[in-house]
């Protein structure tokens, strides 16, 4: 049994698991899915995952890689749920990437042993901590730099530390106006120096992180992202004779641009000996918003439909009020469902007195409260209260966060039934 199974198996369910229908408090997760609960006995508003267009995600982006043979360590930031970062290994992934020392600590506590922090350490409590667990041998632990006084903050946390092995760090490449990252090739390769210097680092190989330069798909931005990988490439050459003998990362790629990417890493790992690693999160559920309108492999601009993702994650909610002709109050806000890259995207209603479910397209989402969506709809094709309303929702990375245990169904159809396959825990 390995530890993912055994948190599901232990997990004991109570009235603080919102979502849950009343009789599963008190049970463990392992004993209330083994009864075959249905997702019609859920309370609303809910998450819903799909099993089967996980399973779909997770396949394809393995396969896609390991046909340009090149790695993947999502990030696990994306879900914080250890049982979908297992599913992602078990289909090849080579570790799981997080954005900050306490999802690591998540990732150690669960048994992972291959974590990259796509973040530059700068607390000292936090990489003392670091220090303590590469003392486990089986344990790889990267993180990011972009800046010299880093290296500082990592030798005074570490002074008088007996180390198992220096701490592997990635010099970090940004670009003029972005997030983190040293602002040209040139910084980056005196940084690379400054780590090769350090009695504390290893220089480990190069990072970078192309989906915060780009919002669109343009011609412009695809050329601009494609000199920004090759300047990350330019940065890996030089320095190339400060690297040691040990394993060597070259990372970028998320979920809106590996087509970009993984068409340059794919030419320049065929004359290196370095690992070359995307980093891609949300694909596991796509969306039907900022990934759906951004993701090469949506089903709109695929190549074949062989290459395409699924979004997995759907919304149910309950007309709460229908208050006047056109608008319906749902029972799921701000607090349930993620509105910071767009509203949720209304796909189905079904009725309460028949059971009959009807398109939503063309109704929107106008506004969100805390526990309310406004649902818009032509005058006389509002649902009526207590009707079940289906939403499609944006960016899995603030979807996941509202939820502590979140059920899957092996396909959803709304107003089917459904047997519940298991309860996703996540650790936010």
């Amino acid at each position: 049994m390995n530890p993912q199974q055994q948190v599901q198996q232990t997990r004991m369910i109570s009235a603080d698991d919102k979502g849950l229908p009343g009789d599963a408090a008190g049970r463990s997760v392992e004993e209330y899915v083994a009864a075959g609960p249905d997702l019609a006995d859920f309370w609303t508003p809910l998450l819903v995952l799909d099993e089967e267009a996980l399973a779909h995600n997770v396949a394809f982006m393995a396969g896609w890689l390991s046909e340009r043979d090149l790695e993947l360590m999502p990030h696990g930031k994306t879900t914080m749920a250890p049982q979908l970062w297992q599913q992602q290994l078990d289909a090849g992934a080579t570790g799981i990437t997080v954005a900050n020392p306490s999802q690591l600590r998540v990732g150690r506590a669960r048994s992972f042993s291959s974590l990259l922090l796509a973040n530059q350490l700068t607390d000292p409590n936090a990489i003392r901590w670091v220090a303590g667990e590469l003392q486990d041998p089986e344990c790889s632990i990267w993180s990011w730099l972009d800046n010299p006084a880093a290296i500082a903050v990592a030798e005074e946390a570490l002074g008088g530390v007996t180390l198992a092995r220096p701490l592997s760090v990635l010099v970090e490449l940004g670009a003029p106006g972005g997030r983190t990252g040293c602002r040209s090739v040139d910084e980056a390769v005196a940084l690379a120096e400054a780590v090769h210097a350090s009695p504390v680092l290893r220089l480990a190989g190069v990072a970078g992180y192309e989906g915060a330069l780009g919002h669109d798909r343009d011609k412009a931005t695809l050329d601009f992202l494609h000199r920004y990988v090759s300047d990350l490439l330019e940065l890996h050459r030089r320095i190339g004779h400060l690297y040691d003998d040990a394993d060597v990362l070259v990372t970028c790629g998320g979920s809106n641009y590996p087509d970009v990417v993984s068409e340059l890493f794919e030419q320049a790992r065929k004359s290196d000996t370095a690992r070359y690693v995307l980093r891609s999160g949300a694909y596991i559920t796509h969306d039907h918003g900022i990934y759906h309108a951004l993701s090469p492999f949506d089903p709109d601009r695929a190549s074949t439909g062989d290459e395409t993702l699924e979004p997995a994650a759907r919304a149910v909610c309950r007309v709460l009020s229908q208050p006047e002709p056109g608008l319906a109050l749902l029972d799921g806000g701000k607090r349930d469902f993620p509105y910071d890259e767009g509203f949720p995207i209304p796909l189905t209603a079904v009725s309460r007195t028949t059971g009959q479910a009807s398109d939503l397209r063309g109704a929107t989402v106008s506004g969100m409260n805390d526990q309310h969506s406004f649902l818009r709809t032509a005058d006389g094709a509002e649902p009526a209260v207590g009707d079940l309303v289906v939403l499609g929702l944006s960016h899995p990375c603030t979807m996941f966060d509202k939820w502590r245990l979140i059920p899957a169904v092996e396909s959803f159809t709304p107003g089917a039934s459904a047997k519940v396959t298991r309860l996703i825990e996540t650790f936010f």
